[in-house]
């Protein structure tokens, strides 16, 4: 039996240890021994365990996220930054006064063992993170990866995770505005759940997670601590699932909407009186991560009495205590002459809270229970330096020939009634038709202040209510160009990001990142990670766009199946007015439409591949950023002179699905001929080309347009005009589609 103090520690053999049921490897709980000159507690190894776990200390990534997003970003990109990487959310400076605090992160492997409060404890989560830079949560977005349709536990995981989603987002009173939804059998036992938050604050409300000041109180407030999600996102999100199932099981985390709404007001009430010195929500790791985070960043120490705090399980133990990941708690640093102003606010919330310890200067963490020392280390060993592998990486040998395997040998379809086919059976795929079975189950306009929401190609939220000034965030990913080429794929993420947030009329000016990647101990994998790091991080510089931070998500597979790489992106841009923002579909008709930018051959990857063909090899579309600058410098410009009356960029699924988009944004038809466009008409219709959009005006503002285009070099095509019932393509063929002949079916489980 292994006693709970540091001074009995010593006399436990090394064999007892529990080291190895925790996560912990052989050479990592040497370390440890090594640090503090002795055997650990039981409460030190809970704490070590969680907080050198993957998705805490980020062991196999940490040394290539400072190579490529540290190293690489130089002053300029951080203009706009107010906060970068090392706290809760990063903080970018948008103007007038005004900041905006937006993250993504991951809570994928929860949702597979139980959707609905995986998905939803990912919400609240990442909307906590807001909370603690001080801002108010205003906007939440999700990015989500679901198995094969055709499989009915993809569906036991996606209506589970989608209800989640809405049932958490909307009793907070947060409008969602954007995402994406998608399928892929390399999810099927692994699926994506990335949650985004988005919050506004002034520039002199912003707090950081640093205790500082000898004698400060530290506070633990929100929902009491309970067995729920002891180890959870931090044990389940470090190892693969084997046979479909983890092969641990924590309790996944259960979360309370009601709470959180409580805690976010009562959390800016705090700031708002000036209570609050410091302050961390309480994720993965729970109390270890608050503690020893807090201490470390404030290069300070702090004294904790583990039986102060609240418990709903009075039989938690000490390790259980600190390990939970019940939802809904804050750990608040405050000076001692202001507590009871502080209490006051939390008594008229109606939230609980104790006292639990207080700051100090020793540069210790110690941690008592019930009398006896059950922690006493250094907080930064466990906080910031942890283990950091230097895994072994190699190109696969099967990407040669993955690459090689090009769409050129795919039968392609004739023009006329083959093409009409194929571009029905592609419109009408699981991954190509409308969202809205998802969206229409989310809250998009609650709070007054969203001026776009998905299916619009960025959502668009308010900032200022008098200057209307807003935000545009687009987040975007492809596994599967990732999957073909890493380095390529996680520039067609942002390069997308980048190009759905210019189309709204938004200028880019910073992203997060979450980077969802299989078992980095296998060299074929760790080597897509750091591919799609480098990828990154040499678009961000090509761009002169920062990092702000983000999350790097590992060890999704299941037994041997390794999900697609997934970098997700999303990009924030800043409009002077909302007013100016650009919807996806026309609202009239007799309007011009054109296409920027040019079309080539590029099908490896595509919709159009994977649909008819169930192929994926080759050769990604090629990313060209300056392209990408060159094009998003015309719609920004074209929107703030109210040129454009509708944009919507051209990607997966190529000008058809553009077109559909746009037709059933406001269900107004469009005449449009493919023959300016150089190309086939199955070329024209499915290439997946990049830096290309479909932007609709007056016609007596086409001149401003063809200027605008010239002097950014964009090549701008006349291809048509809005109106009608139909969708009318003419090309070597005419192909004409009535409106709902364009709306696919919602996919659904399959019936037995």
């Amino acid at each position: 039996m292994i006693h709970d103090t540091v001074d009995n520690a010593a006399s436990t053999p090394d064999e007892e240890m529990p080291y190895a049921a925790l996560g912990l490897k052989d050479d990592e709980y040497a370390r440890i021994k090594d640090l503090l000159g002795r055997r650990p507690t039981n409460a030190e190894l809970a704490m070590y365990s969680v907080m050198w776990s993957e998705h805490c200390s980020y062991k196999s990534s940490k040394k290539h996220l400072s190579a490529q997003f540290g190293q690489k970003t130089t002053d300029e990109m951080r203009k706009h930054l107010l906060v970068g990487m090392g706290q809760n959310a990063g903080v970018v400076d948008v103007g007038d006064g005004w900041a905006v605090t937006f993250k993504v992160e991951s809570h994928n492997s929860p949702s597979y063992v139980e959707p609905y409060q995986g998905a939803a404890t990912g919400v609240g989560g990442i909307v906590r993170d807001i909370i603690a830079m001080g801002a108010r949560p205003v906007a939440v977005m999700d990015q989500l990866r679901f198995g094969d349709p055709n499989e009915p536990d993809t569906w036991r995981v996606a209506n589970g995770a989608i209800a989640g989603i809405a049932g958490y987002g909307n009793s907070l009173g947060l409008p969602n505005i954007g995402g994406e939804v998608e399928f892929d059998s390399s999810y099927q036992g692994n699926p994506l759940v990335n949650a985004l938050a988005v919050g506004v604050l002034r520039h002199e409300d912003i707090h950081l997670a640093n205790a500082e000041g000898a004698g400060n109180k530290v506070v633990l407030f929100g929902a009491r601590t309970g067995g729920d999600g002891i180890g959870g996102a931090s044990i389940l999100a470090s190892e693969a699932f084997e046979g479909g199932m983890p092969t641990k099981r924590p309790s996944v985390q259960v979360g309370d909407p009601f709470m959180e709404k409580i805690l976010i007001e009562c959390c800016l009430e705090l700031f708002q009186n000036g209570l609050v010195e410091a302050i961390q929500d309480l994720g993965a790791a729970g109390i270890s991560c608050a503690t020893s985070e807090l201490a470390a960043n404030g290069n300070s120490g702090m004294h904790v009495n583990l039986e102060e705090v609240l418990l709903r399980d009075s039989t938690l133990n000490a390790g259980e205590i600190l390990m939970s990941e019940s939802q809904e708690r804050m750990m608040a640093v405050v000076a001692p002459e202001r507590l009871d102003e502080f209490m006051k606010i939390i008594d008229k919330w109606e939230v609980e809270a104790s006292v639990i310890g207080e700051v100090t200067g020793d540069g210790r963490l110690t941690i008592d229970h019930n009398g006896h020392r059950i922690v006493d280390v250094d907080p930064k060993t466990v906080a910031v330096d942890g283990p950091v592998y230097d895994r072994p990486y190699a190109r696969p040998d099967w990407q040669d020939t993955l690459q090689a395997d090009t769409s050129e040998k795919l039968e392609r379809p004739a023009a006329g009634g083959e093409l009409r086919e194929q571009l029905i059976r592609v419109l009408h795929s699981p991954n190509q038709a409308p969202k809205d079975w998802v969206t229409s189950q989310y809250d998009r306009f609650v709070r007054g202040n969203t001026a776009l929401a998905q299916p619009d190609d960025a959502g668009v939220i308010r900032v200022d209510e008098e200057t209307g000034r807003g935000v545009a965030v687009a987040t975007d990913a492809n596994g599967w160009f990732t999957k073909l080429d890493p380095y390529e794929g996680a520039r067609h993420a942002l390069a997308e990001s980048y190009r759905n947030v210019a189309t709204v009329g938004a200028k880019p000016i910073a992203i997060s990142d979450c980077l969802n990647f299989g078992n980095p101990e296998d060299p074929d994998l760790m080597w897509q990670l750091v591919q799609a790091m480098e990828g990154l991080a040499d678009g961000c510089v090509e761009l002169g766009i920062p990092v702000t931070g983000g999350n790097v998500s590992l060890y999704n597979s299941s037994g041997d199946e390794s999900i697609n790489p997934t970098p997700v992106v999303a990009m924030l841009g800043v409009l002077d007015d909302v007013k100016t923002a650009r919807p996806s579909g026309w609202t009239e008709e007799g309007l011009a439409i054109l296409a920027l930018g040019e079309v080539a051959d590029e099908l490896d990857g595509s919709a159009w591949a994977r649909t008819i063909h169930d192929h994926l090899g080759g050769l990604p579309p090629k990313v060209d950023l300056a392209q990408e600058v060159a094009l998003g410098n015309v719609l920004v410009a074209l929107a703030e002179a109210d040129v454009t009356k509708a944009a919507h960029d051209v990607s997966n699924g190529g000008l058809v699905q553009t077109l559909t988009d746009m037709v059933l944004r406001y269900r107004i038809g469009a005449s449009i001929d493919l023959q300016k466009l150089g190309a086939d008409d199955f070329t024209a219709l499915f290439s997946e080309s990049q830096a290309r959009a479909v932007i609709a005006v007056p016609e007596h503002l086409l001149p401003a347009v063809h200027a605008a285009a010239e002097a950014e070099g964009v090549v701008a095509a006349r291809i048509g005009t809005t109106g009608g019932d139909r969708l009318v393509i003419q090309g070597e063929e005419i192909y004409s589609f009535l409106i709902d002949e364009l709306v696919g079916p919602a996919p659904r489980a399959p019936q037995n």
